[in-house]
């Protein structure tokens, strides 16, 4: 029984004192899941007539140039790519320069307000500007939740590498960057968003690396990310919108090491 335990620990250690990280180079790739936040967006309106929201809002109701508007916005589960070249060093540490790609559909709108007031159960045409009722309220129009956002940015990147020795080697990680972020929003293939904005980026990782070889490692990352908010004029009726943009990815990947 003792010569059992005794082979098992050391096979176990075997496994643990796989190839270490050296110092040098590496290339990295990786794929996975977009978890998109939910977008709390707002703004203010520029100055208009409303539609025929009678008999909740009469029509051609003046709306005051400044007037607080905004909305709730889902997102569905999305994608994120990723490659990534940097350099190890001997001491643990290591840098890369990173390129992400992410994009997620929206799912659904909701609690459209304007002035503070919940217009959900609205005619549409109220915001629509149409003098005639459109027969479906705001909140059945922007339920239909079509269009999406997408990220494309670069990060500069600093990681710690714990366990080096082992063939499992657990790390952290933190970049900032700058990513170009694309909003289109379409309920009801009503074009209310679409439009690009560049802003300052930042992320937070956490993942594991699993030393196949000497030379090839497997790993799976988990990442928060996030910009400041974009803004964009509205498309339907006078105004800006500012959209939140956080998102946590769960990627898989490899990378050589050289």
């Amino acid at each position: 029984m003792r010569t059992k335990i005794l082979a098992t620990m050391a096979s176990a250690f075997t496994l643990l004192a796989a190839p270490a990280f050296t110092e040098g180079w590496y290339g990295a790739a990786s794929a996975g899941f977009n978890f998109q936040s939910d977008s709390s967006n707002s703004g203010q309106t520029g100055a208009f007539n409303t539609g025929n929201g009678d008999p909740v809002i009469p029509n051609g109701t003046p709306i005051a140039a400044g007037t607080p508007y905004g909305w709730e916005t889902e997102f569905d589960t999305g994608y994120v790519l990723s490659g990534e070249f940097g350099r190890m060093y001997d001491n643990g540490f290591r840098v890369s320069g990173e390129i992400v790609y992410s994009k997620a559909d929206v799912d659904k709108h909701s609690r459209v307000s304007v002035g503070g007031t919940i217009i959900d159960g609205v005619d549409a045409a109220v915001i629509a500007g149409s003098p005639t009722q459109l027969g479906a309220t705001v909140g059945q129009v922007v339920a239909d939740g079509r269009g999406d956002i997408s990220n494309l940015g670069v990060f500069a990147n600093v990681y710690y590498d714990f366990n080096r020795m082992g063939a499992i080697s657990p790390y952290v990680g933190a970049g900032i960057g700058v990513s170009n972020v694309d909003v289109t929003y379409r309920p009801s293939d009503i074009s209310i968003i679409n439009d690009s904005e560049t802003k300052f980026a930042w992320q937070i990782k956490a993942g594991a690396a699993y030393a196949l070889t000497e030379r090839f490692d497997v790993f799976s990352e988990l990442a928060y990310r996030a910009t400041d908010d974009v803004t964009f004029n509205n498309q339907l009726f006078p105004g800006n919108l500012s959209i939140e943009n956080k998102q946590t990815t769960l990627s898989f990947g490899g990378r050589i090491r050289y």
